[in-house]
């Protein structure tokens, strides 16, 4: 299907409590013990998924992302779009700012390139999201680029909090970012009864559910501090970190990227 048309203050070293634009919920998060990934373990692509409960080309792409989830080298994400909800059927788990975010991606290639399922690999190549050996080629391809997840993330969690570090950049053409953090729900299965996947049970894996920036990177080491309360609601239970070239509105490569679990 496609469409011609894609959170905020973070203070460094401690972070506020923050409400209003975010996404919030009450999750309580038990039993958190400190997890650090280690460095072999970078991740080397960040895949995003833009998809909808009312498209029928979807699941076929939403079943690869969650073939993907088990990959430790590749962090996938699934964000939901919410611009086919006149067809029939609310995307339940949908938000305007991914259809946003998708839109942005497209201005920044220069195309009018926004469908469903579409994927984007680290910030810069679309494919069909359904289209499991584009998306391999594009991996292999994407992660020779100048920066391409080159910069070292990691995450601890301590208590009610996460912390985050991003390393010094070894790449002198790599010099700033800005510092995302999501939290995530790892499956979310659904019984569609609308529209044109009707009648079907769709599970989706990875779906983002919190987003908010955590600060701007400068290219040196830097860490900040995020209250788990201001990511969880109901479902999530995992988190993933990305430091991206360019900005909300105008995002560039992903530089790097770390995931860990919040159970």
């Amino acid at each position: 299907m496609t469409a011609m048309t894609a959170s905020h203050l973070i203070s460094r070293n401690v972070v506020s409590r923050w409400s209003g634009a975010l996404w919030s919920g009450a999750l309580g998060i038990c039993a958190i013990v400190a997890v650090i990934r280690p460095a072999e373990a970078d991740p080397r692509a960040v895949v995003e998924l833009f998809t909808s409960q009312g498209c029928s080309s979807c699941p076929p792409a939403d079943q690869i992302i969650g073939d993907l989830s088990k990959d430790p080298s590749i962090i996938a994400l699934s964000m939901p779009i919410d611009y086919w909800d006149y067809l029939g059927w609310k995307d339940t788990l949908a938000d305007s700012r991914f259809s946003a975010r998708q839109r942005a991606y497209s201005r920044m290639r220069g195309d009018r390139e926004v469908y469903t399922p579409q994927v984007v690999v680290n910030g810069s190549t679309h494919i069909v999201g359904s289209d499991r050996a584009g998306i391999e080629s594009a991996i292999g391809k994407s992660d020779k680029g100048t920066g391409v997840m080159s910069v070292p993330v990691t995450m601890s969690l301590e208590g009610k909090q996460i912390n985050v570090s991003v390393a010094a950049s070894n790449e002198p053409a790599v010099s700033h970012g800005e510092v995302w953090i999501c939290s995530i729900a790892k499956s979310v299965p659904i019984a569609i009864t609308r529209g044109e996947n009707r009648g079907q049970q769709v599970t989706y894996h990875n779906v983002v559910r919190n987003l908010l920036k955590v600060g701007d990177w400068t290219g040196r080491s830097e860490s900040w501090t995020v209250p788990i309360e201001n990511l969880t609601r109901d479902g999530v239970d995992g988190a993933v970190v990305y430091v991206q070239d360019g900005s909300r509105d105008k995002p560039g490569t992903m530089l790097g990227a770390a995931y860990t679990s919040l159970h």
